[in-house]
């Protein structure tokens, strides 16, 4: 049994998490994950992986068929009207009433929490203030995403659960919420975050986990899983015979390199020491009489680590 100070400073701890429907779709298949609290936690995965259905049992909106979950060591069978204290919710698309003013929404939402945050500093927070008496139907896309986050926090969560947060948001948008989780986080908040965007992942979370197929396939800091799953250097290229008609394994014997996999007409090569492996490539190349039409070198980075691990770019989902 962990310690009490163990509990406390866990903010999510679930244990061979399982969810079956109608007897035969397993959902979840036996998904162990600890959050520590404070920091923000990424939850990866392509569509139909279990994510979602696992955040869901995380927030009390589902029953597990079997496993354990708790939440600040509470647990939702015992401890429901607590844990509703204690958590956010900022869903993709949240529905709010369009003929309440941004200022009513909040108060609303407050309204239903104990000891809730002043709902005028949360507005001013989410950078609202200019619209607290618009209504919501009158507010730009990101500034509609920013008020169903502001929702989430004027109950004063100490656990925020995001979900695609900054999905069809411009850029300036997506960076002003960023800002947001940080801020939440640097005064003690922890936060589960999804989505689909890797950069977003890479610069927000401190830990995150891949999930496939119900299961979680990796897990780490960012820079551990591309140290880990790719090495340090992406190399990229194309020839004008088609890189195709040469087996992976061909490549994969080139000094310093790890892996290699296809990405549309593009051979991709993980490498760990890209002085070596370059000059080998050209090398290869002029062997084979193959023209070489495109070559480029990178930083592997957390996209790279996902199409590693399940065969697909996320954003493909």
């Amino acid at each position: 049994m962990p310690s009490g100070a163990e509990i406390m400073s866990v903010a999510v701890r679930c244990h061979n998490l399982r969810k079956t429907y109608d007897g035969k779709v397993e959902a979840v298949a036996g998904l162990d994950l600890e959050i520590q609290a404070g920091e923000c936690f990424g939850l990866l995965g392509p569509n139909g992986a279990g994510k979602t259905t696992t955040i869901e049992i995380l927030e009390g909106l589902l029953e597990p068929t079997s496993g354990d979950v708790e939440i600040f060591g509470k647990k939702w069978d015992k401890h429901a009207q607590e844990l509703r204290e204690l958590i956010g919710i900022s869903l993709q698309e949240t529905r709010l009433g369009e003929k309440l003013s941004v200022r009513e929404t909040i108060n609303l939402f407050a309204s239903f929490y104990e000891n809730p945050r002043r709902p005028e500093e949360v507005i001013e927070d989410m950078a609202l203030s200019e619209k607290a008496d618009a209504w919501v139907g009158k507010l730009s896309g990101g500034q509609k995403q920013r008020l169903a986050v502001a929702t989430a926090l004027v109950g004063n969560p100490k656990l925020l659960f995001l979900d695609e947060p900054t999905t069809g948001l411009d850029p300036q948008s997506r960076r002003q919420l960023w800002d947001i989780i940080r801020t939440f986080q640097q005064r003690g908040g922890t936060v589960l975050l999804t989505t689909h965007y890797m950069d977003e992942a890479e610069k927000l979370c401190d830990r995150l986990s891949i999930v496939d197929h119900g299961k979680i396939i990796a897990s780490g800091t960012p820079h551990e899983l591309i140290e880990r799953t790719c090495g340090t250097q992406m190399i990229e290229f194309a020839t004008s015979s088609g890189n195709g008609k040469i087996a992976k394994d061909e490549w994969r014997k080139l000094p310093g390199v790890e892996a290699v996999h296809q990405d549309d007409s593009l051979t991709v090569l993980n490498a760990r020491e890209p002085h070596a492996t370059i000059p080998a490539l050209l090398a290869a190349v002029e062997e084979r009489g193959l023209q070489l039409d495109h070559l480029t070198t990178r930083q592997a980075s957390l996209e790279d680590v996902f199409v590693q691990l399940t065969g697909r770019h996320l954003r493909e989902e």
